[in-house]
């Protein structure tokens, strides 16, 4: 076991050892395990593709719109204030927030709906375990190994930071083979805070970009308890607030308050259970980081607001039959000639319409942007543009 060195008293429950890596390397006697995991996370390609990456509205539709990238930094923003309150390990609840979108395809739930629905017969697609399999398998930056070789507890946290995984995915179960992730357990505080500052950036920052692009109202938006109050309080302290700044001034007031509340019921939780260590956490009956009853209440109130009025409109429907149509395309085209794929995953995929071409070229679509899988489709379809 290896003490993490660290300036900020952590809590008895925190994260403060690893139990160390996959292949062994020596500790940087400058940074902490979950430092170095973050840091090689934010060098890694799949990081870096994340800028490409939709999050609801595809990336030609503007520059002002949350991307992958955008949105993970906004959710490793909001962990480390819910770490630093409830003293756990600041470094890894960010490594987690930065790493957990690295498995989703292009065209956001549209992208990963097709692919799975594709894949069903090999094991489906889900995009936490393609997660995890891009840190520890498809990421080739070092010479001792694939992967990024990150820290066990960053791999519990990525594998299972939604709760315990009864029914892991194929790559998950065959990861977990290898290295045991005890996927019966609930994971750290520290993923638990990554996961709930997901569902805050999500929700909040769909209804923002879903005002700029005209889908709804503030006054629609306000017809909710939680935005309502906000709103009222941002008039109030601002008398004069333009219409262009109500929404913003709203949002981020929404989002103070869900953290206020998760910190506030987490410890009430915490204080309830009284663990001693971080392994009173994975044994817990239920997870100790979560909102409030109310807010729960308030937090599914938005999240029927968004699929009703953002994710179901037309607008956002036509772009997603669109994009779903391209995956399926070139899942079927590739899947069926894997002579077609570029030299490195060429040699993985084995016979054409085989299990294991299914595969790779499965990881060869979710690995790509949302314009890398455009341009790859009018490669494979218009005979006017070259390979």
């Amino acid at each position: 076991m290896l003490d993490a060195p660290t300036s900020t008293p952590k809590a008895p429950y925190a994260v403060r050892t690893t139990r160390g890596r996959l292949h062994a390397e020596p500790e940087d006697t400058s940074r902490t395990p979950w430092q170095r995991d973050r840091d090689r996370i934010i060098h890694s390609r799949a990081f870096r593709r994340l800028q490409y990456k939709t999050q609801v509205f595809v990336f030609h539709e503007g520059d002002h719109f949350r991307t992958r990238l955008t949105h993970s930094i906004e959710v490793a923003q909001i962990a480390r204030s819910l770490a630093r309150r409830l003293r756990l390990d600041e470094d890894l609840a960010e490594a987690l927030a930065l790493a957990h979108d690295l498995g989703h395809p292009p065209f956001g739930h549209a992208g990963e709906e097709a692919l799975d629905g594709l894949m069903r017969s090999h094991g489906g697609f889900d995009h936490n375990a393609q997660s995890l399999k891009h840190v520890t398998q498809l990421e080739r930056r070092y010479a001792g190994f694939d992967g990024l070789n990150l820290s066990w507890e960053t791999l519990e946290g990525l594998a299972k930071h939604n709760g315990p995984v009864r029914r892991p995915a194929p790559y998950l179960a065959r990861y977990n083979a290898v290295q045991d992730l005890e996927l019966g357990t609930h994971a750290s505080a520290e993923a638990q805070v990554a996961a709930l500052a997901d569902d805050i950036a999500y929700n909040n920052h769909d209804l923002e970009d879903g005002l700029r692009a005209g889908l709804f109202t503030v006054e629609e938006v306000a017809a909710m308890a939680l935005p309502r109050q906000a709103l009222a309080e941002a008039r109030a302290a601002h008398p004069d607030l333009p219409a262009d700044r109500a929404a913003p001034e709203m949002v981020r007031r929404v989002i103070a308050a869900m953290i206020r509340d998760v910190a506030e019921e987490t410890e009430r939780r915490l204080a309830a259970l009284s663990p001693a260590n971080v392994e009173a956490i994975r044994a817990a009956p239920q997870p100790v980081v979560a909102f409030g009853a109310a807010m729960r209440g308030a937090n599914a109130e938005m999240r029927e607001f968004l699929f009703e009025r953002m994710y179901r409109h037309f607008r956002v429907n036509r772009a997603s039959q669109k994009s779903k149509r391209v995956v399926q395309i070139l899942f079927q085209l590739l899947h069926g000639g894997p002579q077609m794929l570029p030299d490195e995953w060429r040699a993985r995929a084995g016979e054409a319409g085989s299990p294991q071409a299914a595969e790779t070229v499965g990881d060869y679509i979710a690995g790509m942007t949302d314009r890398y899988a455009l341009e790859e489709y009018r490669r494979l379809t218009d005979p006017h543009v070259g390979g």
